[in-house]
């Protein structure tokens, strides 16, 4: 099955597995940016230690490194609807980074524009120092 990604971006594993504890099918999947500076991921919410059913799509900074950062994106109810705002975060990303110094402000670019409606936080552990600066 081919997917749709930017071009900026690789599938990097994805899995369906089916707990021990219950019957119902659950994916899982991590991409890769071209650069190697980013890597997301769509997991189960229960894997992160969530009790609210759903799954969670998390950014890691740097992956495999001892200065990387994992912080969430969103959550919601589907695979599908993660998947979905996974992509829409990929575009918004690969649009605005251009390379390791653009890091933090691209994944602040894609952050503000696939959080969910209300939400004013910014992600943990990601820097905010002038965010309102950018936005005018």
């Amino acid at each position: 099955m081919a997917e749709d990604l930017p071009a900026a971006w690789r599938r990097d594993q994805r899995r369906t597995y089916t707990p021990a504890d219950g019957d119902d099918e659950l994916e899982y999947a991590t991409y890769l940016h071209e650069s190697g500076d980013l890597r997301l991921r769509i997991a189960p919410a229960s894997l992160d230690g969530y009790e609210t059913p759903g799954y969670t799509l998390q950014a890691t900074t740097y992956p495999g490194l001892d200065f990387s950062e994992t912080f969430r994106i969103r959550q919601v109810l589907t695979f599908g609807r993660c998947r979905a705002i996974a992509v829409r975060f990929m575009e918004l990303f690969a649009a605005a980074y251009d390379g390791p110094a653009d890091l933090e402000a691209a994944l602040e670019y894609g952050f503000d524009r696939t959080k969910a409606s209300g939400v004013t936080d910014g992600p943990l552990d990601l820097g905010t120092d002038g965010i309102d600066e950018r936005r005018n």
